[in-house]
């Protein structure tokens, strides 16, 4: 299979009306986390029919995929890309290979489901097994919203594996951010670890809830019993 046909392909999916309430949806206004974004308006489920019929494309393709400013090219590119990581063998070289290009990427992956559906499966899972995460902190210290996020989500592969110290700690490095989707990303993951550990989860809220920004608290304790979650929101927890 080709670029050229791929990107027929996708073209003979669009949707106008679809593209038009995306250019909302996904903030692509002046000013905005997506400004400039274009959309062909193709719903989720088609174009991950159509990437995974595309995974012999090289690295070259699917640079020139990121490298667009069509959100639904990069959506591909990015399932591709974690076809590619699921195929590998344990430690298979192909592995870092994808995991270097993803990082070197990282601007290119410029929304926030582009994070959400790639992260945990390439990055995080890449970092399982490793020692060295600092580019998890690295990331976390950006100046760069999705790469803030990506450190954040990246964690989801670990605390399935119920481990929670990177979450935590990068949790505590962007508690101060001022971005809502960094609020939101971070209080989605630390209800994660509540919901494989809810004492470690109440350890860091505890230490934190007064501190956090609220929409960041409100994700983390949405899963939380009635009366303890209004506890949390009055910041009666002592």
């Amino acid at each position: 299979m080709s670029l050229v046909k791929l990107k027929k392909e996708l073209k003979q999916n669009l949707d106008v009306e679809k593209a038009k309430t995306a250019l909302w949806f996904f903030k692509t206004g002046k000013g905005e986390y997506g400004e400039g974004q274009k959309f062909l308006g193709i719903d989720t489920p088609t174009k991950r029919k159509i990437a995974k019929k595309y995974t012999d494309l090289n690295f070259d393709d699917l640079q020139e995929l990121l490298n667009s400013n069509i959100h639904d090219y990069h959506f591909v590119a990015l399932v591709i890309l974690i076809e590619k990581y699921k195929n590998c063998k344990v430690s298979d070289v192909l592995q870092k290979k994808i995991f270097d290009f993803y990082i070197k990427n990282s601007k290119n992956i410029n929304n926030w489901d582009l994070v959400d559906i790639s992260a945990p499966n390439i990055v995080g899972r890449y970092l399982l097994d490793k020692t060295d995460r600092k580019i998890l902190y690295k990331f976390a210290q950006s100046k760069n919203l999705w790469e803030k996020r990506i450190s954040i989500i990246s964690t989801f592969a670990l605390i399935r594996e119920n481990q929670f110290t990177d979450t935590l700690k990068i949790s505590e490095i962007l508690l101060d951010d001022k971005h809502d989707l960094i609020h939101k990303a971070v209080g989605w993951m630390l209800r994660e670890v509540g919901n494989r550990d809810r004492k470690i989860e109440e350890i860091f809220l505890k230490k934190y809830c007064k501190k956090m920004p609220r929409t960041m608290l409100r994700y983390a304790i949405e899963k939380f019993p009635e009366k303890l979650r209004k506890s949390y929101l009055l910041g009666n927890i002592y």
